[in-house]
């Protein structure tokens, strides 16, 4: 190639970078030009559907283009996962996870993506309070009684899980962990089985959403122990936390929590536009509304913050499943 030859090719490098940049920037700045679709890794049914749709509904009147939910199940939540890991980083493709996102990392095997490279964050959008419920026949009345029966008799209080490594179960053994207390676990197929065993008195204890939770509390087929967060909420003013009543346990909390994730590669500036507009469809009154019955704290975060939430949330359970040889059943 002649001098002269390379010296047009080093011109028109520049321009073909500068042409480049200009039409991804251009596909940032038309975001969204055609229907967002936001993947549920669970069933249709599942308890934050009907949330999901709510912020979909939202981010629709907002941008103006329509946002819609695929489900897409199976795997512990890990299938429609790892749909999403793969999917194109144009920002038209997004993940809906809960706290089993983090706990699924951690505990499952050969797992087809990295939970914690393979996603970029976009918002914790919110969370909701659970509550600690015995049996009426249960004769602790808090939770300072709760552990001191655990202490005296240990391995005697039946806990009832959403399964071996499932959030309840993680729950359970941090309490127990945090309190140098034992109890058995009695783990079934997901969180609803375990609920009428509780009313027969079958087992003796569980974690379940407060909203879930109001209607047996308010009649006395279950009693409340604790909010499991760290502040007592509307829904069940008279119920005190964890902290409350046990000031080691001060920054005890577990929510359920709502985030959305998109795949790692798509580009900074447009992951920070589309958390923009999913903070605002958080914040918006009308969301904080149709949501508050079921106990919602709204949060709306940025990227970063919820990053940050993120790899808190790793070492917290990490700590957890180490500290408690918790595995996966067979």
């Amino acid at each position: 190639m002649s001098f002269v030859s390379r010296l047009s090719l080093l011109a028109v490098v520049p321009a073909i970078v500068v042409s480049g940049s200009a039409c991804a920037q251009a596909a940032i700045d038309a975001w969204p030009s055609r229907p967002v679709t936001i993947v549920i890794p669970y069933s249709p049914g599942s308890a934050t559907e009907s949330e999901v749709r709510i912020y979909a509904q939202k981010m629709t009147e907002i941008l103006g283009q329509p946002f819609q939910v695929d489900f897409k199940p199976g795997g512990g939540s890990t299938i429609g996962t790892a749909y999403v890991a793969k999917a194109a980083p144009d920002g038209y493709t997004l993940l809906q996870v809960s706290s089993a996102f983090i706990v699924a990392s951690l505990l499952y095997k050969n797992l087809p993506y990295d939970a914690t490279r393979d996603f970029a964050p976009i918002s914790l959008m919110s969370k909701k309070p659970n509550v600690l419920l015995v049996s009426p026949s249960f004769h602790a009345k808090s939770l300072s009684d709760y552990i001191a029966f655990a202490r005296a008799f240990p391995g005697k209080i039946n806990f009832a899980t959403s399964g071996a490594g499932g959030p309840q179960h993680l729950v359970g053994a941090m309490l127990h962990s945090a309190t140098n207390t034992r109890v058995t676990f009695i783990h079934y197929k997901g969180g609803a089985p375990g609920v009428p065993d509780l009313l027969a008195g079958r087992v003796d204890v569980l974690v379940n959403p407060l909203a879930m939770s109001l209607s047996f509390m308010q009649s006395g087929k279950m009693r409340a122990l604790a909010i499991l967060s760290l502040d007592r909420t509307p829904l069940s003013p008279d119920t005190p936390t964890v902290s409350e009543q046990d000031s080691s346990l001060s920054d005890f909390e577990y929510s359920a929590v709502i985030g959305i994730l998109a795949p790692r590669q798509v580009p900074g500036p447009l992951i920070n536009k589309i958390s923009a507009n999913f903070a605002r469809a958080a914040k918006s009154s009308d969301v904080i509304q149709k949501l508050a019955s079921g106990g919602s704290v709204m949060l709306g975060t940025t990227s970063e913050q919820y990053r940050q939430h993120i790899a808190t949330e790793f070492e917290r359970w990490r700590k957890v499943i180490r500290e408690n040889d918790i595995k996966l059943e067979e």
